[in-house]
């Protein structure tokens, strides 16, 4: 990937609160001098966080330059996965920021992919009632993740259930650091990308289907063109409606479904893009319920399976689980199913008047047709 590549910039406009999104290649060596511009306080411990599988790679490089720029610097490493986002962990960085003496103008920074976004700004968001946090992702994943602010850890019954909007300083987007994604890791990033066409801007989506190759091949200049627009798409709804009062509900497609694959997985089975991949074929299983046609879901899942994503739960799933952990999800609301259900590719509606049996019903489809072609 050629260090090279255009620097792209967009804003997430949130009055005082706004803050930037850089995207481009060789960010991370820029991370003190960055800092410095944008008048973060020197005298203030910083707080590095990073996942296990990039700490190696990436994190020297982050606190080198910070050092440089006269920053203190603590690190912290957490193991990769979606288990790390729990209360324990949650504690033990809790604890490293008091160790590292981190005051009420320190920063916390999350050098990795979603679960560590997630994480480490939940951490910022409730030491000592909320410091500075500064999102670094190095997945395709967290582009989604790592703009608008939401923040959280797992319970044991439910995804992002214990959690908050805190909003980071700063999002810096090194493009370089996506050379060391796993095939797998890539093909899941790419289901909320796609999600952002789907929602949003039904020319993006059709771009992503054009270009599917290339965004697979990680082809620079596709690659951050792709990762700018998916940020586009996610800070102009969080812009409009930051904590999720109506709009910004419409971000939730497939995460219904996808939020109860994983919880039923523990978390284990299933990467986040590829059960949210799932959960939007059932979305656009019920949009044919509402009468939006079902060339909807055929569009769909064959945008989903050119990214290598899964269309289908996995054998083994048990569909009362699966209800179940769907009731215990933040969208199920006095009995009835809140749903984001497409009504084009390109345009979705919230409804809150799914009813239940429908769900269990595509539930069932979506098992009994696992492994059909």
């Amino acid at each position: 990937m050629a260090g090279g590549a255009e620097i792209r910039e967009l804003t997430v406009d949130l009055g005082e609160r706004s803050y930037p999104i850089l995207i481009g290649a060789g960010l991370l060596k820029r991370t003190g001098s960055l800092f410095a511009e944008r008048g973060f306080p020197v005298k203030s411990p910083v707080l590095l966080v990073a996942d296990s599988a990039v700490d190696g790679l990436y994190a020297g490089t982050v606190e080198e330059s910070l050092k440089s720029a006269g920053y203190s610097v603590a690190r912290a490493v957490v193991p990769s996965g979606e288990k790390s986002k729990s209360l324990a962990a949650f504690e033990e960085l809790v604890t490293a920021a008091l160790e590292a003496g981190l005051d009420r103008r320190s920063t916390v920074i999350a050098l990795g992919g979603g679960v560590v976004g997630d994480l480490a700004g939940f951490v910022a968001a409730s030491y000592m009632r909320g410091i500075r946090f500064v999102q670094m992702p190095t997945t395709i994943l967290a582009h989604d993740s790592s703009v608008g602010g939401k923040v959280a850890v797992n319970h044991r019954l439910a995804k992002n259930i214990i959690g908050a909007f805190h909003q980071p300083e700063i999002v810096l987007y090194d493009l370089d650091t996506l050379k060391s994604l796993p095939p797998r890791d890539v093909r899941s990033g790419y289901a909320e990308m796609i999600k952002h066409g789907l929602i949003w801007d039904e020319s993006f989506a059709r771009w992503c289907d054009e270009n599917a190759e290339r965004l697979l091949a990680l082809e620079p200049d596709v690659l951050g063109r792709g990762l700018y627009e998916g940020c586009r798409v996610k800070s102009i709804v969080v812009s409009r409606d930051e904590k999720e009062n109506d709009l910004r509900a419409i971000l939730n497609l497939g995460h219904t479904i996808g939020h109860a694959l994983e919880a039923v997985s523990h978390y284990g089975e299933l990467l986040h893009g590829e059960a949210i991949s799932i959960g939007m074929v059932g979305s656009a299983r019920l949009a044919a319920k509402f009468g939006y046609g079902d060339e909807l879901a055929a569009e769909t899942e064959r945008l989903l399976r050119k990214f290598g994503l899964p269309v289908r739960i996995p054998a083994g799933y048990d569909t009362d689980a699966i209800m179940s952990a769907m009731q215990h999800d933040k969208k199920f609301k006095e009995g009835s199913m809140v749903f984001v259900v497409p009504k084009r590719i390109g345009e979705v509606e919230i409804r809150g008047d799914v009813p239940v049996q429908w769900v269990r019903d595509i539930v069932e489809q979506l098992k009994e047709e696992a492994g059909k072609p």
